[in-house]
This record gives C-alpha cells, sequence and structure tokens, in this order.
C-alpha cells in the first residue's frame, strides 16, 4: 500500500514536470521581431527547435522510466533537475539573441543533452 501511495505521487510529481518541460519547450506562435528583447522566441529557428525536440524526447524518456519502474524515486528526481538546468540554460542563451540559439551556444546545449541521453540510459538499465 505504502509502495502504491508513493508511486501515485512520483508519478503525479513527474508528470507535473513533463508539463513544465513541455511548457517550456513550446514555443509562441508569432515570430520574433528583429530586436524584439529578451525572452522573444521565433517558432520557425531551425536551432531552437532541434534542441527543443531532444528536450521533450527525454522527458518522454524520463516518464516512460518512471511509468514502467524502470527509474527510482532518486534517480528521476536527479534526471529531472539535470533536464530543468539544461532547459534554463537554453532560455537564457535565447534572451539574448532574441529567440535564437547561436551554433554554439545550440553545440553545447547538445553536448549536454548527449550526455543527459547516456545517463537515462544507464539509470534505466542499472535496476
Amino acid at each position: 500500500m505504502k509502495n502504491k501511495l508513493i508511486d501515485s505521487l512520483l508519478v503525479l510529481a513527474v508528470g507535473g514536470l513533463l508539463l513544465a518541460g513541455s511548457a517550456v519547450a513550446q514555443t509562441s506562435t508569432t515570430p520574433a521581431e528583429p530586436g524584439a528583447g529578451p525572452g522573444a522566441v521565433d517558432p520557425d529557428h531551425p536551432r531552437v527547435n532541434q534542441v527543443n525536440s531532444r528536450l521533450t524526447n527525454q522527458q518522454n524518456r524520463i516518464g516512460n522510466g518512471v511509468k514502467n519502474d524502470k527509474l527510482t524515486p532518486g534517480q528521476t528526481a536527479h534526471l529531472e533537475n539535470n533536464e530543468q538546468k539544461i532547459a534554463n540554460e537554453e532560455k537564457k542563451d535565447m534572451a539574448k539573441h532574441g529567440g535564437h540559439l547561436t551554433k554554439q551556444e545550440q553545440a553545447r546545449i547538445n553536448h549536454q543533452l548527449n550526455q543527459q541521453s547516456k545517463q537515462i540510459y544507464k539509470d534505466k538499465h542499472d535496476k
């Protein structure tokens, strides 16, 4: 009974994080004006779309790991914290460039996402 309650709470927490993560990954429906300022987003920017797609994919992998009992609560919390740090870094970088990412920023974020992807795989297969 206690394990079911803990599992239910964990699924709710991850669901909330998935929702928050997908909200970060979503972009505005209107393109940014040139010089639109910090936080402006250009939904047609390919580097932003590529990074957001990877963030969403990894959120789904984490969610599936929780649902299939492949991730412990501690592993899930650690992975979610890393995902949030990466998403926050992307948001900060985009704010500097009117909703865009530079090639260097994309490369750095993709490197972090590669490391995170390896950690998700490792955590899901260590049980």
